[in-house]
């Protein structure tokens, strides 16, 4: 008896190791003396997965059944294991509500008597921007940007991009079509009335198929399926692309251009040995405030508490700046240790001597443009009108200093039509 049991565990674990399945950690996930531990790790995590689910499923492969009965309980168990979240980084597992702040970037602008306007009033006085009447195009939550703010855009995507490649990164271009395997093994739920993400039509398309909401995406399924030398990590990647998220919100501080449908990202991606993944994101954090530093913005830099961390993350650390206009600050940014819990999914590798272990991944932000760019412009603001352009940023606008006034593209213009009787 104790050998049939032994026998079934161990066809129960190389069955969800197989291809058609990821190799989840049972060991610990299943283990019952670790059953306090992920309750109160699921706790903490908004509450997402059912570990007596998991359990009751795991004993129950433990006993006879015929093959049907046997397959349809690993795919149960392994749907059940797919909503665990991460561990989380014993230096943040007791954070209550509030983020711990690490540290302050620059100081807050002094407007004097001058009261700051929104992003959205700046770009209607100089006209570079278009949010409304938009519905034969892209409808709400979208925008077009006009004239030096198009061209801003873009200089913060060449600034971003050419300090990722003196840094080592790597420059991939990404499809923005990624299939549901991808977007699950990464930790994303899409089979959510919820869910923020865009899928196609599977009757005039492919099914599973799906618009990508970020480059961390498409860069972990690039990796799928690979094993590493060890002397080739961390792989340092970087992808420019458009982001798609179904995201509403009628929260006033996430008011115009702060949350869109779709905006375009600078994303890193890292693939680190496992016990060098810290390590690896306190240099994403510093990257990434290397790289706002320069352009004059008030920041804090934050340690997430664990009821803001998604399921895949162990640790994240999120930047956010103040925005003068709108009087507070707005996330910009944020990167996670992931650990193994997407390399397991996807079956990311390296080989340490004769040893094959799971690597660690890690994402982060180098530029999200809209949020970036109301930053940049409420902060550099000038009383007369003018909006400063960063020194750093200068050389990618053509040696600009400041934005000017939109004149060749005009602004829309709402005309009556009396219908003709």
């Amino acid at each position: 008896m104790y050998l049939l049991r032994k026998c079934r565990i161990i066809i129960s674990q190389r069955f969800l190791s197989t291809q058609i399945y990821p190799d989840i950690d049972t060991n610990y996930y299943c283990n019952s003396k670790n059953v306090f531990e992920i309750k109160q790790n699921i706790s903490r995590r908004k509450g997402v997965g059912n570990i007596d689910r998991v359990l009751d499923l795991f004993q129950s492969l433990q006993k006879p059944h015929n093959d049907k009965s046997y397959k349809l309980l690993n795919e149960n168990l392994c749907k059940e294991l797919m909503l665990l979240p991460n561990k989380t980084h014993p230096d943040v597992q007791n954070y209550q509500e509030d983020p711990h702040i690490l540290h302050y970037i620059n100081h807050k602008k002094d407007f004097g008597s001058h009261k700051p306007l929104e992003f959205s009033e700046i770009c209607q006085v100089l006209n570079l921007i278009r949010t409304d009447k938009l519905g034969y195009t892209c409808g709400n939550k979208s925008y077009y940007y006009l004239g030096d703010l198009a061209e801003y855009e873009e200089a913060l995507i060449k600034y971003t991009v050419a300090n990722l490649l003196r840094k080592g990164f790597q420059l991939i271009s990404v499809p923005d079509i990624i299939s549901g395997d991808v977007i699950r093994n990464c930790g994303m739920v899409l089979d959510n009335q919820h869910t923020q993400i865009y899928s196609l039509d599977p009757v005039l398309h492919s099914p599973d198929l799906y618009l990508c909401g970020t480059a961390e995406l498409p860069l972990a399924g690039l990796l799928a399926d690979t094993t590493h030398c060890i002397t080739e990590l961390p792989q340092k990647l970087a992808a420019v692309s458009r982001c798609y998220r179904a995201e509403t919100s009628n929260v006033v501080e996430e008011r115009g251009t702060y949350r869109v449908h779709q905006f375009t990202k600078v994303e890193m991606f890292a693939v680190s040995e496992a016990d060098k993944s810290d390590e690896m994101l306190e240099y994403i954090r510093e990257t990434q405030e290397e790289l706002y530093r320069p352009l004059g913005l008030h920041m804090k830099v934050l340690d997430m508490p664990p009821h803001e961390l998604g399921a895949p993350a162990y640790r994240k650390y999120d930047i956010e700046a103040w925005m003068p206009g709108r009087s507070l600050y707005g996330e910009i940014s944020s990167c996670s240790n992931c650990t193994d819990y997407q390399s397991r999914r996807l079956k990311i590798r390296y080989r340490d001597g004769c040893e094959v272990k799971y690597a660690h991944t890690l994402n982060g932000t180098a530029c999200a443009v809209p949020r970036m760019l109301i930053a940049l412009l409420e902060t550099h603001q000038h009383p007369k009108g003018k909006i400063l352009i960063p020194e750093v940023l200068q050389p990618f606008m053509n040696g600009k200093q400041f934005l000017e006034k939109n004149t060749k593209i005009p602004k829309l213009k709402l005309l009556k039509i009396k219908n003709k009787i």
